[in-house]
């Protein structure tokens, strides 16, 4: 399948020139190419930010949300129906500043959903405030003095909590960031993956350079299910280690826990409902005369 199948054609992208945005746009256009899956049976969900635009550049099914907002009503969908392919795609203040909560609680409920997160550990829309991944020392026009908050580490956090796929990437290496999303997206459950992604306005310390100096890939002998491991790896400080961290394969999928499914496979949407038992729970509700 030819990646240009999600193409919208000639139309203006509003990021600045050299943004990381754009090679994982053409990363995420090619992994689902490879993959076969169609864009009639894509949803990508979104936020609000310049990582929460990449919807409005794919030809297939759209739905951006509120700031922060992305993860449930990407668990929604895929519960509604879950022959979908959803992804949840925004940025690192989104997902793990205004969408913490819900970023938290997702991984519990682990949704067949795949949630990548463009972190350039700024917040570019704004014009440069602090995001939750900012570097300790980093300075801004609002922190003045430099960052004094710990960074949010998310790898660490999601491999705490047990998520399902737990995985690192770095825009300027498209090839392995690609093999790193077709995995991501072919996972059963829920699949984080947390993309380096230099902001070339706002942020001069992290940019490609620092990037490719200051991370590495894990080794192939690498144990992804090997969870006490994958924790100290996601911890590591000096260096930023690339690839997937961590996989628990057994781990039984949000649509998987949900009754309506266990003995009904049919996909809400196409479901009608029960007349008969409509009209008992409503006669339960009436007040006796």
């Amino acid at each position: 399948m030819d990646a240009q199948i999600f193409d919208m054609g000639d139309i203006d992208i509003a990021w600045c020139p050299g943004c990381g945005n754009f090679p994982i746009l053409k990363i995420l256009k090619e992994a689902l190419a490879e993959l076969e899956i169609e864009p009639t049976n894509l949803v990508l969900v979104s936020g609000i930010g310049q990582a929460a635009k990449i919807p409005h550049y794919f030809k297939t099914n759209v739905f951006n949300g509120l700031h922060g907002r992305a993860l449930p009503p990407a668990t929604a969908i895929k519960a509604a129906n879950p022959a979908l392919t959803v992804i949840a795609e925004s940025g690192d203040g989104d997902m793990y500043g205004e969408g913490g909560n819900h970023f938290l609680h997702t991984i519990r409920r682990n949704p067949d959903i795949t949630n990548i997160v463009h972190n350039n550990m700024v917040y570019g829309l704004t014009k440069g405030q602090a995001s939750p991944t900012s570097q300790t020392g980093f300075r801004t026009p609002v922190q003045v003095n430099g960052v004094f908050l710990e960074p949010f580490n998310p790898l660490a956090v999601a491999i705490a909590l047990d998520a399902s796929f737990v995985a690192r990437a770095f825009s300027g290496h498209e090839e392995q960031t690609k093999e790193i999303l077709k995995k991501a997206i072919s996972h059963k459950g829920y699949a984080l993956v947390d993309i380096f992604q230099p902001c070339v306005s706002f942020n001069k310390l992290n940019s490609y350079q620092w990037f490719k100096e200051y991370t590495y890939y894990l080794e192939d002998s690498h144990d992804h299910c090997n969870r006490n491991e994958a924790f100290k790896k996601a911890t590591e400080k000096e260096k930023f280690p690339l690839g997937i961290f961590y996989i628990n394969p057994d781990k039984k999928t949000f649509e998987e826990n949900i009754g309506i499914y266990q003995e009904n496979q049919q996909p809400l949407y196409v479901r009608r409902p029960d007349l008969v038992k409509l009209h008992s729970l409503i006669e339960t509700f009436k007040i006796a005369d």
